[in-house]
């Protein structure tokens, strides 16, 4: 369900009529308050799974704190079906994380809160679309706090965990990894800053001596041109906007959010709760239709790996 004042309902229930209540070998489910979704134009006798009612009455653009609860048990409620195998895959809808932080929730956003609730050690968050896969190092955090928040170990382990998923989950036998550096022109031999050479370029090499086929730290200025994308599966750069800029740039309508590192599957769409339209007829589905595919695509990936 999402944010229950935003286009998350009304794009969830446009990808349901797009699929017609199934992708693939995989029925659709809606989860969260039916009232919510009655609203936005499921009609009686679809397949729901209601949970917890809002305490508020849904207003679009006008999000309240006290239906917080009810966001949250939706998204509890899917984890744990994913986890126990009801379910193949998570597709959650966008929340509203400063509503969500007014009421008490004590994670940034979702990739740490499915993190909490599968156990993962790490969860990553990459974006992709069939243009380009990016992953930000770090994610909701102050550009003036990055430098402290990039380690060896960190470069690392996020670079194992997205050369694992692309093998696993997009079925890429020997994947490519692209690192981004830092600072510009990656440091440019330490003139620019000591982080690429200190701390990114060991990491690069200890994944390398691990036999993965990865390069860098890499100027990011250069590195998401038509023929520089060519040359990697994944790139991994160091700060959100990093991340997130050329993706929107190249695949504003279709891009995906995947959670890599966690048991279950999650995607979601690559945008936010867009209160500004809710309610309007406005709110595209292409990211939320991507994102449902997607999920359904991995799910499948997922179960061949485990046949072979």
């Amino acid at each position: 369900m999402g944010e229950p004042s935003g286009i998350g309902p009304e794009v969830a229930v446009a990808a349901f009529h797009h699929f017609n209540g199934r992708v693939g070998s995989h029925p659709l489910r809606l989860v969260g308050d039916a009232n919510v979704f009655y609203a936005c134009g499921i009609e009686d006798g679809q397949p729901l799974i209601n949970t917890q009612q809002l305490s508020s009455k849904r207003e679009p653009g006008k999000p309240d704190p006290t239906n917080a609860s009810a966001v949250i048990d939706a998204i509890k409620l899917s984890v744990e079906m994913a986890v126990d195998g009801v379910a193949a895959a998570v597709v959650t809808a966008p929340i509203h994380k400063s509503v969500l932080n007014e009421a008490g929730f004590a994670f940034p956003g979702h990739t740490e809160f499915l993190a909490h609730l599968t156990g993962a050690r790490r969860a990553v968050m990459m974006l992709a679309s069939d243009k380009l896969r990016v992953v930000p190092l770090t994610i909701h955090m102050p550009v003036a706090e990055v430098p402290k928040a990039i380690s060896k170990q960190a470069v690392f382990d996020t670079g194992e965990i997205i050369l694992t998923a692309l093998r696993r989950d997009f079925g890429i036998l020997n994947p490519r990894l692209a690192v981004a550096g830092l600072n510009p022109h990656a440091g440019e031999d330490g003139m620019l800053g000591g982080e690429d050479a200190s701390v990114i370029a060991p990491a690069v090499a200890a994944l390398a001596a691990r036999g993965f086929h990865v390069r860098g730290p890499l100027p990011a200025d250069t590195m998401f041109h038509e023929e520089a994308r060519k040359n990697y599966d994944a790139a991994l750069c160091m700060y959100h906007d990093q991340a997130l800029i050329p993706i929107k740039t190249l695949s504003f309508w279709d891009g995906v959010n995947v959670t890599l590192g966690l048991s279950i599957v999650r995607t979601s769409p690559d945008h936010g709760t867009a209160l500004d339209i809710a309610g309007t007829g406005k709110a595209d589905p292409r990211s939320m239709i991507a994102a449902i595919q997607m999920a359904a695509d991995i799910s499948d990936s997922r179960a061949d790996a485990r046949t072979r």
